[in-house]
């Protein structure tokens, strides 16, 4: 137990999110956040299975022993599935609809790229890195277009503005330690990417949190 609080101490933290967005459920349950609670669930599942088949021998989608610890196949289809959330979130919370348009098309762009990359990277055994890279960008540029026009001064109070600026957080870094992972692993594991990734996911979850214990529900939008 105390081995896996050192090596996932931030999955204690998806625990707290979720425990304050049951809790707060009534603020934000006809939003298109609705869902958000499921996200939390399947993040902290999806977490403690990687976990159990690095740490456990018995738990492991391969029958070869040389494979048994491979997890990196639940964690490419969290990717896909969340993206599919999000991209679904701001499709339908952005009014303009030349915003619409770039979410639609861009989204598309990135679940064919998830595709295309299945067939340049086998997911069961290797991160789909093209792919997520790509997803990165597009975060970025709907979290930007999100803030384009908002009175920051007046957002204290709105859930979904708190969801964004974590996203925008995650994802500037992301794509950089993505990508040294997978072109220069010697220098992943040198200058420990790995923390400095973990650090950024609880920055990033850490404005979650903040949303749900600031957000009102008339200052949703």
């Amino acid at each position: 137990m105390l081995e896996f609080i050192q090596t996932s101490y931030f999955i204690l933290l998806y625990v707290i999110i979720l425990v304050v967005a049951i809790a707060t459920y009534h603020r934000y349950f006809d939003t298109v956040l609705k869902f958000f609670p499921i996200y939390i669930a399947y993040t902290i599942f999806t977490e403690l299975l990687g976990y159990f088949i690095i740490t456990y021998e018995d738990i492991s989608f391969f029958e070869d022993p040389k494979y048994a610890w491979y997890n990196v196949i639940i964690f490419n289809i969290h990717s896909v599935l969340v993206f599919g959330y999000f991209f679904w979130v701001y499709f339908k919370i952005v009014k303009r609809k030349i915003y619409k348009k770039v979410i639609l098309y861009f989204g598309f762009t990135v679940l064919l790229g998830y595709i295309l990359n299945c067939f340049m990277e086998n997911p069961f055994y290797s991160g789909l890195y093209q792919a997520d890279t790509l997803a990165s960008l597009f975060y970025i540029v709907v979290a930007l277009m999100y803030f384009s026009g908002r009175n920051w001064r007046f957002e204290r109070h709105n859930f979904m503005f708190w969801i964004t600026l974590g996203l925008l957080i995650f994802h500037l870094i992301f794509p950089f330690l993505n990508l040294t992972g997978f072109l220069k692993p010697k220098i992943w594991v040198e200058y420990h990417f790995r923390d400095i990734l973990k650090l950024t996911i609880m920055a990033s979850y850490s404005m979650y949190l903040i949303g749900l214990l600031l957000g009102r529900r008339r200052a949703f939008r």
